[in-house]
C-alpha cells in the first residue's frame, strides 16, 4: 500500500473532493456571461430602445425591427438562464470526471432529463405542488413541464457528481458477449439514467423537507439585510485558497434568495437581478468598489513596497495584474500575491470584502455582473432599471482605493511581508538568499 495515500486524513480527502467540486463549478459558470449580455442587450434601454413608436409609421407597417430583434436576443438569453440545472449538471460531469469525455456530457443529459421528470411526477404527492401543476380549460391538473425544476441547480449539480463518478466506475466495463454492443462508455448514459430514476424518487420523497430547509436558511442571510450580505462577503474571499468560493456562489447568486418576476418564480440574486427584480443585486454589488478600485490599489502598494532597483519588474506584473482586476473583476493574480505569504492580509481583505458588501446594502446600492464586478459589467448594466445608487458604489470604491493603499503599504513593511519583490537577495559570495528586502 501506498505510505502517502494511507497517511492522508480523512479531512484531506474531504477538502480534496471539495476542491474538485469548486473546480467544476467553473465549467458551468463560465457560460453565463453569455447568458447574461445576450439578456441585457436584449432589454428595453439596450437595442429595444429603438423600437417603434405607438402610431408611427414602423407601428401601423408592423415593421417593428429593432424591438423584434432585442426580443429574439432576450429569449437566447433567457434560454439559458431557464436552463441552468442542465448546464450544471453537464459541467459538473465533465469538471469533475477525472478523464471525460464526450459520453460523459451524454451521460449527465440523459441523467438530468430523467431526475427532472420524475421528481416532477414525485413532487405530485408532496408540499409542493403547486410549483409543478398547472389547470388546464377543463380545471384538470396537469404537470407545468415549462417551470423550473424546484431543485433548481442543486439538481443538476447532484446529477453532474453522481453521472462523474459512475464514469469512473463504469466507461470500461465488459459485458457478455451478446450484450457488448452497450459495453464499455455506452453502458454509462444507460446506469445514469437508472441511478437518476432512485434519486428522483429519494429526492421526490426527501425534497419537502430540504426545500423547507433551504428556503429558511435563504430567507435568514436575505433577511439579515447588511448583517447576511457582510457575513457572505467574508466567506466568500476567505474560501478562495480551497476553491470553494465557486460553491458558495452558486447558492446565494442561483439559488436563494428567491422572487417573483412576470409571474415566475426564481431563485438566486443573480437570476433575480437580470430578470429585472427591483431588489436583487445585494449579493454582487460590494464586489465593485473592491475589485475595481481596492485590490488595484493593494497592487500599487505592493509595487511600492518592493525596493528600487525591483520596481520595473515588479510594476509591470502589479499594472497588468490591477488593469485586469479594473477591467475585467479578474482578481487571482493580485490575491495570489499576498494569499499565502501574507495571511493577515488575506483576512484584512476578506473583512474589508465583507465590510463594503454590507455598506452597500445599508445604502441600497444594486448592481449586479454578468462575469465579474469591473468595469465593463459596470458600464453595460449602470443603466438597468434595477441598478440603484450607483453613485455610492463609485465613492465606497474611491475611498476604499485609499484604504487599501495604506493598509497595505502599512503592515507590508511594518509586519516585512515578502511580497513580490521583497524575496530575500541571493547572497553573492555564498550562494545563500540573503534576508534583506530594501
Amino acid at each position: 500500500m501506498n505510505e502517502t495515500a494511507a497517511t492522508v486524513s480523512p479531512f484531506a480527502r474531504l477538502m480534496g473532493v471539495m476542491q474538485r467540486l469548486g473546480r467544476s463549478l467553473m465549467l458551468p459558470i463560465a457560460a453565463l456571461p453569455a447568458a447574461a449580455l445576450l439578456m441585457r442587450f436584449g432589454q428595453p434601454d439596450m437595442l429595444g430602445s429603438n423600437g417603434p413608436e405607438p402610431g408611427g409609421l414602423a407601428d401601423v407597417s408592423g415593421f417593428h425591427w429593432m424591438t423584434d430583434v432585442a426580443a429574439v436576443i432576450a429569449a437566447a438569453g433567457a434560454a439559458l438562464l431557464e436552463n441552468l440545472p442542465l448546464l450544471f449538471a453537464v459541467g459538473v460531469a465533465i469538471g469533475f470526471a477525472r478523464k471525460s469525455d464526450g459520453t460523459t456530457a451524454l451521460s449527465a443529459v440523459v441523467g438530468y432529463l430523467v431526475f427532472d421528470r420524475v421528481t416532477r411526477t414525485m413532487f405530485l404527492g408532496s408540499g409542493i405542488r403547486e410549483q409543478v401543476l398547472i389547470r388546464t380549460d377543463s380545471l384538470e391538473e396537469v404537470i407545468n413541464y415549462g417551470t423550473q425544476n424546484p431543485t433548481r441547480i442543486l439538481g443538476g449539480i447532484l446529477i453532474g457528481l453522481v453521472t462523474a463518478l459512475l464514469w469512473q466506475r463504469f466507461h470500461r466495463i465488459k459485458l457478455p458477449a451478446w450484450l457488448a454492443f452497450f459495453g464499455g462508455r455506452r453502458f454509462v448514459p444507460i446506469i445514469t439514467s437508472i441511478v437518476a430514476l432512485l434519486l428522483g424518487v429519494l429526492i421526490g420523497w426527501l425534497w419537502p423537507v430540504l426545500a423547507e430547509w433551504i428556503e429558511h436558511a435563504g430567507e435568514l442571510l436575505a433577511g439579515a439585510g447588511a448583517v447576511g450580505t457582510g457575513i457572505y462577503g467574508v466567506l466568500n474571499r476567505l474560501l478562495i485558497p480551497l476553491g470553494l468560493h465557486h460553491f458558495a456562489n452558486s447558492i446565494v447568486w442561483y439559488l436563494v434568495p428567491e422572487c417573483q418576476v412576470d409571474g415566475k418564480t426564481l431563485g438566486g440574486d443573480w437570476n433575480c437581478y437580470f430578470a429585472g427584480d427591483p431588489t436583487a443585486g445585494e449579493f454582487m454589488t460590494g464586489f465593485f468598489p473592491v475589485m475595481m478600485f481596492a485590490l488595484p490599489a493593494a497592487a500599487l502598494a505592493m509595487w511600492r513596497a518592493a525596493p528600487p532597483h525591483r520596481r520595473a519588474t515588479v510594476g509591470g506584473i502589479m499594472l497588468s495584474a490591477g488593469l485586469a482586476s479594473f477591467v475585467t473583476g479578474i482578481t487571482e493574480p493580485i490575491e495570489f500575491a499576498f494569499v499565502f505569504v501574507a495571511p493577515v492580509l488575506f483576512v484584512v481583505h476578506a473583512l474589508l470584502t465583507g465590510a463594503a458588501m454590507a455598506i452597500m446594502t445599508l445604502l441600497d446600492a444594486q448592481l449586479g455582473f454578468g462575469f465579474s464586478a469591473g468595469l465593463i459589467d459596470l458600464l453595460l448594466n449602470a443603466s438597468k432599471s434595477n441598478t440603484q445608487n450607483l453613485w455610492a458604489v463609485l465613492t465606497l470604491g474611491a475611498i476604499y482605493a485609499v484604504i487599501y493603499y495604506f493598509v497595505f503599504s502599512f503592515l507590508i513593511k511594518r509586519l516585512n511581508i515578502l511580497t513580490p519583490g521583497r524575496e530575500p537577495e541571493p547572497d553573492v559570495d555564498s550562494g545563500e538568499p540573503s534576508s534583506r528586502t530594501g
